[in-house]
């Protein structure tokens, strides 16, 4: 990172705000869906100082869906001072979850009328994202599994090495995991990879970790179609990092952590046989060529 870099994330890492007080509610927006000719639109570039970096708009989204208090966690680890903007998408949410997401200040919410699936409210964000003229995103699970105080490591190869899309790791060297049950560390670890990987004709350390940064202009490429009806639960994420490896987007794997809540709150909505089939469907389709 350049020292300018460096010093802004220091900054944002030293004042984590605590849920203890009593800021102002957060904010509720509407998104309407994109256009053709939103899709069609250049991005504009920042104006900046000869010599340095563009100032690119951070956009930095978590998801919640009857999430009660690890949402709350998860809004309660970010710091305060940060510059980059929060949406939550609440996906339908039936408990006191938004209630919860209204305590914290600067968070924008937008709430699905009903539970829609994974891959929707993400495609939610990217409306969002577009319709504000935001240049970067960032996904963040709003379970309390992912740090937020790690967001800086999967911006810096974008911001400072011109990569497009960056991939967080709990595998690589560096990351790290906890509370996962075995049968998962398995699947997520060695399986899904490799499976992926064959694909992608690329190796990857790990392709089911939702927790990553990309560009939004690869959300306006015509060849890749994140509205497919087939991509509204958990095949978006692996989709979109497939179509970018195969389309020659710059990507990369950066170490992250992801610790899994206690088995109590509940760790995943993901359902044994269909969720897993609906993160392997990307590799089969798009590796037999029947989706596109």
């Amino acid at each position: 990172m350049s020292s300018k870099a460096s010093s802004a994330v220091d900054k944002r890492n030293s004042s984590p705000q605590g849920s203890g007080s009593t800021p102002a509610s957060a904010q509720s927006v509407t998104v309407s869906p994109i256009s053709a000719e939103t899709l069609a639109e250049p991005c504009e570039e920042r104006a900046t100082a000869p010599g340095t970096a563009p100032q690119l708009k951070i956009l930095v989204s978590t998801f919640c869906y009857n999430e009660n208090v690890k949402i709350e966690r998860t809004l309660s680890r970010f710091p305060k001072d940060r510059d980059y903007e929060v949406v939550v998408i609440d996906d339908g949410s039936t408990d006191d979850s938004v209630e919860r997401i209204k305590k914290f200040p600067d968070v924008h919410i937008v709430s699905h009328g009903q539970n829609l699936g994974a891959g929707a409210a993400i495609r939610t964000v990217h409306r969002y994202a577009l319709e504000k003229d935001y240049d970067v995103i960032v996904l963040v699970a709003g379970n309390d599994k992912d740090d937020p105080l790690l967001i800086p490591r999967l911006l810096q190869p974008i911001l400072e090495e011109g990569y497009s899309f960056v991939q967080g790791s709990r595998y690589m060297k560096g990351g790290g995991y906890g509370k996962i049950p075995f049968y998962r560390v398995v699947a997520t670890k060695f399986v899904h990879p490799f499976l992926f990987s064959l694909a992608a004709r690329r190796w990857v350390s790990e392709s089911t970790n939702g927790f990553r940064a990309y560009r939004t202009s690869l959300l306006r490429d015509t060849r890749i179609d994140l509205n497919q009806d087939w991509l509204d639960k958990y095949e978006l994420e692996p989709y979109l990092y497939l179509k970018a490896i195969r389309l020659g987007y710059r990507v990369k794997e950066v170490p992250v952590t992801k610790f899994y809540p206690p088995k109590i709150e509940g760790y995943t909505k993901m359902k044994p046989i269909t969720g897993w089939w609906s993160i392997l469907r990307p590799i089969v389709y798009l590796g037999l060529g029947l989706k596109k």
